[in-house]
């Protein structure tokens, strides 16, 4: 069975850089023309346009819907062990009173601003003293509110993981709501893929970044319940001094389906351009909808572009519909490639990495694979064989074939490559299938190669 040969999928905003904690967030959110959009325009996640109306549910299709086990109560949630309840004046004296030299980003959910406290009694210190941290202060303008402030507690403050950023407290105080994080000295991916000022990620960072973004949504999709993360994106990937990624902000997560349920169903919210189309369509979720944003990221990190940018011709403005007629052969594989990268890349990797986004992106999620066996390939990238760099006049025919992107796509080649879909392990297993899979043919041939 193969998919189908066309999907057009939703326009998204514009991006503002040099958000480090980004909560761009909830409110009715038109979609965008060309002729709207600024050079001030920031992306957004929040309510997406409403699915259409759909005809009442069969007594099967209630049966596969799901219902959620009873959530733990905002006082169960304040109460974790793991977090520390600041008073706010705390959080003033350790940023400052909010300095506006302490900012360090801004988003739907109001201001970041880094802070300092003793590592040891968590008091506020003196600046550039003891532990920095990056305080989320809510804006009560903004467009996120209590219940996504209360879910994001919920998440970090019982989900610890070396690819999810560690919530260290919160402050509730009247109409104040914030939220004290470890500070990410690197900031966000974003940042350093779509802000031309920046020195440009090497190809082994952006391998080392999508292999952490992975296990972070691995180790959601894995929890009991499953968490559907709903707004992954590149703003959302923070980094350390080593560039270690961690997901932040869960004010959008939901408990997926459990046992013999296939998806929840609930409004649909996340970004435009990383929203999976079927969720778009109908308001069920899965995990599968987070294996769609994970190939648009994925993208993202070969490509150097946004997921939709209308500055671009209209042949481009799409990025995930621009790369599909390039990927019907590894030798044009560097017409996609980020030409900030310089060559500096091994074609068999980045057609790997191409070839995996493309099955995440898949617009039927049953030929998705899981996450498991997204993150299983995209380690194997870091092995040797993928990380050999071309030699110096590979790299010169490799930019020269890049420079074959600017020319827009014809248009009747718009259709995804007629390959068979990727293997899935069986339903509740964790276990990635081995790679020798006869169902595995596209991936294992080129990986063992």
């Amino acid at each position: 069975m193969q998919p189908p040969n066309n999907v057009v999928l939703p326009p998204r905003g514009f991006s503002a850089p040099g958000i480090a904690f980004p909560d761009q967030r909830s409110h009715p959110l038109p979609m965008p023309t060309p002729a709207a959009q600024t050079s001030t325009d920031k992306k957004r996640s929040g309510v997406l346009p409403n699915p259409p109306t759909l005809a009442p549910q069969t007594s099967t299709e209630k049966k596969r819907s799901v219902v959620l086990p009873n959530l733990p109560t905002e006082s169960q949630i304040l109460a974790s062990p793991g977090l520390k309840s600041f008073l706010y004046t705390e959080l003033c004296k350790a940023t400052q009173d909010f300095c506006p030299e302490n900012l360090v980003g801004e988003g739907g959910f109001g201001c970041v601003y880094k802070g300092w406290l003793a590592e040891d009694t968590l008091n506020a210190a003196t600046p550039g003293l003891g532990m920095a941290v990056a305080v989320k202060k809510l804006t009560p303008q903004g467009f996120q509110g209590h219940k996504e402030w209360l879910s994001e507690v919920n998440h970090l403050g019982r989900l610890h993981h070396a690819n999810l950023v560690k919530l260290i407290g919160f402050c509730l105080k009247g109409e104040n709501r914030l939220l004290v994080y470890e500070y990410m000295p690197k900031h966000s991916l974003e940042n350093h893929l779509f802000k031309r000022c920046r020195q440009p990620l090497s190809w082994e960072t952006r391998v080392k970044i999508a292999v952490g973004a992975a296990r972070g949504l691995y180790f959601l999709h894995n929890s009991e319940p499953p968490i559907i993360y709903r707004d992954f994106k590149a703003s959302n990937i923070l980094l350390d001094s080593e560039f270690n990624a961690k997901l932040s902000d869960f004010g959008l997560a939901k408990h997926g389906p459990t046992g013999d349920q296939t998806h929840v169903t609930t409004r649909v919210m996340g970004t435009e351009g990383y929203a999976a189309p079927e969720y778009l369509r109908t308001g069920r979720l899965n995990v599968k909808c987070d294996v769609y944003s994970f190939g648009v990221v994925l993208f993202e990190l070969l490509t150097g572009r946004i997921a939709v940018d209308y500055r671009r011709a209209k042949e481009e403005q799409n990025l995930v519909k621009w790369v599909r007629p390039h990927l019907r052969d590894k030798r044009t594989i560097a017409r996609i490639m980020d030409s900030r990268l310089e060559g500096q890349y091994p074609r068999k990797g980045a057609y790997v990495a191409a070839t995996i986004a493309l099955y995440c992106v898949n617009p039927e999620h049953k030929y998705r694979p899981p996450m498991a066996e997204v993150l299983e390939y995209l380690e194997h990238l870091q092995s040797p064989k993928f990380q050999k760099l071309p030699t110096s006049s590979d790299s010169m025919q490799q930019m020269q074939s890049s420079s074959i992107s600017r020319t827009p796509p014809p248009a009747l080649h718009l259709s995804p490559p007629n390959w068979s879909p990727v293997n899935r392990s069986p339903r509740g297993s964790c276990r990635p299938l081995p790679l020798k899979s006869p169902h595995h043919s596209r991936f294992s041939t080129y990986l063992e190669s």
